[in-house]
């Protein structure tokens, strides 16, 4: 989870918190007051759910961006492989053909 998920839960479950206990001393009947907590629990499970599908496509994002990395990491490093291969079999060819002069 990302530090900005984290402020948000964090400020959502505050709120939350806050009107809870703001409905809790406000002086209304009993069923106003809980249909606005009801209300609230669900801002927060709306928000909530928000914010972990936000963290999902951010992960999800990141694994396809490191696999794109890695991809492109292991191409490079075929082709120093074959390249080095190259330059070593040439230097044995001139070893060789040194050796038969």
């Amino acid at each position: 989870m990302t530090k900005n998920s984290k402020i948000i839960i964090g400020v959502a479950a505050a709120a939350a918190a806050g009107a809870a206990i703001g409905l809790l001393f406000a002086p209304e009947k009993g069923t106003k007051i809980r249909e606005k907590m009801r209300e609230a629990a669900n801002d927060f499970a709306t928000d909530l759910l928000d914010v972990i599908q936000r963290g999902g496509r951010q992960y999800s994002d990141s694994v396809d961006s490191i696999e794109e990395s890695a991809k492109r990491l292991k191409s490079k490093a075929i082709g120093k492989v074959a390249e080095l291969k190259d330059r070593f079999q040439d230097g044995v060819e001139e070893i060789k053909e040194g050796a038969h002069a």
